[in-house]
């Protein structure tokens, strides 16, 4: 598809979008005309997973969700993110605060088939509920990040054929489940509204630790925590319905996620607490390199991880460090309760 071809599909999310989310639809539009760029060319950005079908993403992360009730609880969620290294300048970190609603909202009754979000003084259930922290691309609204209230959310491709546009486009949910204030209101909210297409949404705060969801264009379903841990790569782990098909999953997703979850298995079996130190190390492991969880470029193609993040819900911070974990380039830290 030309990018004009990928303008029209993405505007057939409208009429869903228009209906259930204006709010969002508000937004893209005020990122189109700050950027004095064509609407339909940021929301193709917000929705380019189910532009792609599912078939055609390359990033292959590798993420978990540690949640520990010792004597001093924690809770944390993280992962590598992996994707093509020319798109390394358009990562930004973006900072959502919450507005007071306009007096008009306030006196709208709530539309029975409005997304349910966080407060009785959201009029409609539009704005947020508390301040988000994210890291994404320039022009996309949601990502992967933590709000105010300690909620969390990392995101896994998935390639899975399959796209609806009467349902929530993957980046979207994301940025709802931002505005939730507990990780059963993200997980609740996004079952009843569905996903437009393949992904692993995993979803975490600080109270309940974190729950995956396998999401596809036809169904959502939960991958329950371990022990504590939920660990997650590229490729579906649990049953379907029977339509929904992977189409050619990594070949080194089991291996990163048998990985992953050995190392998170054994260090809690010896009695290892979770730690932002501890969780860096296991994401900054070479072992397959170069398609390791510390992932490299090959020959063949350009991904190599971007960017890692350890979030901390306990303490509703975020540490990211910029490039390989191996070969940092820069850090910042996101903290959505700064002013």
């Amino acid at each position: 598809m030309n990018w004009s071809e990928v303008c029209d599909v993405a505007a057939k999310f409208l009429p869903y979008l228009e209906a259930k989310h204006p709010d969002l639809v508000a937004e893209m539009k005020g990122v189109a005309d700050g950027a004095r760029v064509p609407f339909l060319s940021i929301l193709a950005l917000n929705v380019r997973t189910e532009l792609a079908y599912g078939l055609f993403q390359s990033d292959g992360c590798t993420a978990l969700s540690w949640h520990a009730s010792a004597a001093e609880p924690a809770s944390f969620l993280a992962q590598n993110w992996d994707w093509q290294s020319e798109q390394k300048p358009n990562i930004i970190a973006l900072r959502i605060q919450p507005i007071a609603p306009h007096p008009r909202q306030q006196q709208q009754p709530h539309s029975a088939d409005a997304p349910v979000l966080s407060s009785n003084e959201e009029g409609e259930g539009q704005l947020p509920s508390s301040a988000i922290h994210m890291v994404t691309e320039a022009g996309i609204i949601g990502k992967i990040g933590l709000n105010a209230a300690g909620v969390g959310v990392c995101l896994n491709a998935i390639r899975a054929r399959g796209v609806r546009f009467d349902a929530l486009p993957c980046h979207l949910a994301l940025r709802r489940c931002l505005e939730a204030r507990s990780r059963e209101e993200a997980v609740t909210m996004l079952e009843r509204e569905g996903v437009a297409a393949a992904c692993h949404i995993l979803v975490a705060d600080g109270n309940s630790g974190g729950v995956g969801l396998e999401c596809s264009a036809q169904d959502v379903v939960r991958v329950a925590a371990e022990g504590g841990v939920v660990t997650h790569t590229n490729h579906y782990i649990l049953p379907h319905q029977e339509g929904v098909k992977e189409q050619g999953a990594w070949k080194d997703s089991p291996v990163r996620l048998e990985r992953i979850s050995q190392m998170v298995g054994s260090y809690r079996d010896s009695g290892r607490e979770p730690s932002a130190e501890l969780i860096g190390t296991m994401l900054g492991d070479e072992m397959g390199y170069p398609t390791s969880i510390n992932r490299h470029e090959t020959p063949d193609s350009t991904v190599a991880t971007l960017f890692t993040i350890v979030m901390d819900l306990k303490r509703k911070v975020a540490k990211v460090t910029l490039g390989r974990p191996t070969e940092v380039e820069g850090a910042l830290e996101l903290d959505p309760g700064k002013p």
